[in-house]
């Protein structure tokens, strides 16, 4: 049976009120109250132990979404406080930023429907909107419009990776159309970006064409007897309109950087790692012109973060061929969207009390954890065909949404790049301080991903440079390109 998320456990506290409670209550507060846990209880299941509930509180970031359906109302959550907290910010107009604004913390209580409740107020879930005045000004100097923002995030539909989530135990999944990653965050990651904030911001203002992952949210929502789980909004690196045919994550170390083979065959979502570029023998093939810019950018933004003590970061590289296009169809064949099930809503409307003036909200929360991921295509939804237009204005996704090849002569070459630098908030603390010392026990310590900022720096900065350049394969990228002067995109 699959374990609870930690958000629908109820507490030991509150079973306990239950079980205590006099046969005399009246039934208007019976019935109020199990509609109060008729969502955060939704999966509880009278078979499950209070050791097997108590394991489960230690699980939630960590579960992928398509096989845990309940992730769905915290999604809806997610989705409805960003919509709450964005448009009250945007009802103001923009001024200068001041340093209050980069603490600032704006906490909301909300009901079932999304309205605002006084803060000692039963509440639904709580939703938390860090430094508000920060990321709207981040998101306009990234050239993000509000209704393009709000409409990608809360649209119909929500897109859905048909994955497990990384090896931080984070799960994410993107909006509707691909543009923005939503990807929860452990407490620690979410205290040192507020650490962090005003550099970051400072470094973007300063850096358009910055290479780092761009975040444009900072949040953290709340049910009732859950965990708070925070997450952050932030640009998907990778296009919605061309398919990725490989993706590769580069940290310059050796140590357990590998995925094996047989993945890598089958596998088209795998992201393959430093020692896979070494064997399949891949190059980052820019000219001159392309390589100094990339170079010049490249290391302003590694010292920004070695600067903030980071390490433990990589360079994500997604290729596109531009020979193939996207005959694959790799996107609509490992990708999903989630609606409510339309049957299953109104079966759900029919079991709900009409008198209650939250019936209707309910019936559309527990038809979405009921729902099936359903694959893109005709039927359903399709991903956009057209670059963003947010793209166009910054140099590394200013060929079609990417950052196109050259060869020797700085002439373009049949292979679209899609680059960017995350998992920017591993700090060099005391943890990875004895992470770093257990690991070069057996291992050579230059070779292991925990190192200190400094050394991280100078390693990956040294190991990305020497994979710039050009071989035998740049003819065969030539002589392909010739005889496809008319290359399909779509």
């Amino acid at each position: 049976m699959t374990e609870i998320p930690n958000h629908l456990i109820l507490s030991d506290q509150n079973q306990n009120q239950n079980q205590n409670q006099t046969p005399h209550r009246n039934d208007s507060v019976k019935r109020n109250n199990s509609l109060k846990h008729s969502v955060t209880s939704i999966s509880i299941r009278k078979s499950h132990s209070r050791k097997r509930q108590s394991k489960a509180l230690e699980v939630l970031i960590g579960t992928p979404i398509r096989e845990d359906h309940v992730h769905y109302i915290l999604m809806l959550n997610m989705l409805n406080g960003i919509r709450f907290s964005v448009t009250r910010c945007n009802a103001k107009e923009m001024r200068p930023l001041v340093p209050e604004d980069f603490t600032a913390k704006h906490k909301i209580a909300l009901d079932v429907n999304n309205n605002e409740l006084m803060p000692s107020s039963e509440y639904y879930y709580k939703f938390k909107d860090y430094a508000p005045w920060v990321f709207r000004s981040i998101r306009e100097m990234c050239k993000i419009d509000t209704a393009d923002y709000l409409m990608s995030l809360t649209d119909k539909y929500v897109l859905s990776e048909l994955g497990s989530p990384g090896k931080s135990g984070s799960f994410f999944y993107y909006s509707q159309d691909y543009r923005f990653i939503i990807k929860t965050v452990h407490h620690s990651e979410h205290k040192y970006l507020l650490k962090i904030l005003k550099n970051y911001y400072e470094h973007i203002k300063n850096n358009p064409d910055t290479l780092i992952c761009k975040i444009y949210g900072l949040h953290r929502v709340k049910i009732p007897y859950g965990k708070k789980i925070h997450f952050i909004v932030m640009a998907n690196i990778f296009p919605p309109d061309k398919d990725i045919h490989v993706k590769y994550d580069l940290k310059g170390s050796k140590i357990g950087r590998c995925i094996p083979v047989e993945e890598e065959v089958n596998n088209k979502l795998a992201v393959l790692k430093d020692l896979n570029w070494i064997k399949n023998e891949k190059k980052l093939y820019l000219g001159d012109k392309k390589r100094d810019i990339f170079i010049n950018q490249l290391e302003k933004d590694v010292k920004f973060l070695s600067d903030n003590n980071v390490m433990d970061y990589s360079l994500l590289v997604g290729c596109h061929n531009m020979t193939k296009g996207n005959q694959e169809n790799i996107r609509d064949r490992t990708l999903s969207i989630i609606e409510p099930n339309p049957e299953s809503l109104s079966k759900q409307s029919a079991m709900i009390s009409n008198n209650h003036r939250n019936s209707k909200a309910i019936a559309i929360v527990r038809a979405f954890a009921e729902s099936n991921p359903v694959a893109l295509g005709p039927s359903s939804s399709s991903l956009p065909s057209d670059t963003p237009e947010e793209r166009k204005h910054f140099v590394f996704s200013q060929d079609e949404g990417g950052y196109q090849a050259t060869d020797e002569n700085n002439e373009p070459l049949p292979e679209l790049y899609f680059l960017g630098i995350i998992d920017i908030f591993t700090n060099y603390n005391f943890a990875k301080r004895c992470e770093s010392m257990f690991k070069s026990i057996v291992s050579d310590s230059k070779a292991i991903s925990a190192v200190n900022p400094k050394f991280y720096a100078k390693r990956f900065l040294g190991f990305i440079k020497s994979q710039i350049g050009h071989d035998e394969n740049v003819k065969r990228m030539k002589n392909l390109n010739k005889r496809n002067p008319r290359r399909a995109t779509s």
